[in-house]
């Protein structure tokens, strides 16, 4: 039986080789009871290789994967208290959502059946669960998918994408049902690209690079990190970076599409530095203090030369990441 006390997911080691292609390597990941853990990479960085690994789809080169303390390589019961989809979802077009549901509830067996009309209650497809599977939107169909896995009563959810091709309205609808299933008490690992998604709904991620696990840890901390900054906006920028250049206490000047951003010793540093600006006649439109984005963290470690900040940093090396400018 599933322990309440037992890890959700523990990987170390993970490795995927196709040929000389190396899709998976040396991954690691921890994810806790109650995470809503984001698994964020560029499109071919391992994600859905490592997903199917740790549902026992396919079978790792190296390494190991335990599911609340089981191998899904060992044995099938590893996945008591384990659902999801890898990709999209697939069902029947010609069958209802409900005689679909019908279906998995026969695969499953135990009391599966019986949870059918309350699957699809908390995933809002009660009203549409007699139409043809067919004749619905991408959205209802990535809900039916979690309605399917609902009816093993998991305690863990993997998902891949599964906000992806949605409209704005079912991305909404699927980051609240979400939040909704984490407040129930589940585990939720959330593979994505949808970084605006990912920052709103997850307390710790993942970020892959190449295979590689590139930072593993909370947003909070890989915030603290990267520091926070500021953004100066003037009628006249020549004046105002020059004033920037010659102030004490400024550091990091760099010039973005948005405005000048630069990093400030402390409060005072800034308070002197609107009081130069006034007196060397640059006017201030904007000067504000921003946090790093998650879309920065993102590029800043999936694009520069290193794999990524000394937070939980993995896969050994030594690595050099590039600066994470504040945003």
């Amino acid at each position: 039986m599933v322990t309440a006390e037992a890890t959700p997911i523990e990987v170390r080691g993970l490795v995927k080789r196709y040929g000389d292609l190396v899709a998976v390597d040396q991954v690691d990941l921890d994810v806790e009871p109650g995470d809503v853990f984001g698994y964020l990479g560029p499109n071919g960085a391992g994600k859905t290789t490592s997903l199917r690994m740790m549902l026992g789809l396919i079978r790792p080169s190296a390494g190991s994967v335990r599911l609340f303390g089981r191998d899904p390589q060992v044995s099938v019961k590893a996945l008591e208290g384990v659902a999801g989809f890898v990709e999209a979802p697939s069902f029947y077009p010609y069958l209802s959502g409900r005689e679909n549901l019908r279906l998995f509830a026969a695969l499953d067996g135990g009391g599966a059946k019986g949870r059918i009309e309350e699957s699809l209650g908390i995933v809002g497809l009660s009203e549409r669960a007699k139409d043809r599977v067919g004749g619905y939107s991408h959205g209802m169909r990535q809900r039916l998918g979690i309605a399917a896995a609902l009816l093993r009563e998991p305690r863990l959810l993997l998902l891949d994408e599964p906000a992806t091709g949605l409209d704005p309205g079912g991305m909404r609808d699927m980051r609240d049902l979400i939040r909704e299933l984490s407040a129930s008490g589940m585990t939720v690992l959330l593979s994505s690209h949808l970084l605006a998604e990912v920052e709103e709904l997850c307390n710790r991620v993942a970020i892959v690079r190449s295979g590689r696990v590139a930072y593993q840890g909370s947003l909070a901390a890989l915030r603290a990190e990267a520091g926070e900054g500021y953004l100066l906006r003037s009628p006249d920028e020549a004046r105002a970076r020059a004033v920037l250049a010659a102030q004490p206490g400024i550091r990091d000047v760099t010039v973005t599409e948005e405005g000048t951003r630069f990093a400030a010793a402390d409060e005072a540093a800034v308070g002197a530095l609107s009081l130069a600006l006034a007196e060397a006649g640059a006017p201030i439109l904007e000067l504000t203090r921003r946090h790093a984005t998650l879309e920065d963290l993102f590029f800043s470690l999936t694009e520069g030369d290193g794999v990524g900040p000394a937070a939980e940093r993995q896969n050994g090396g030594d690595p050099a990441p590039a600066p994470v400018e504040a945003a």
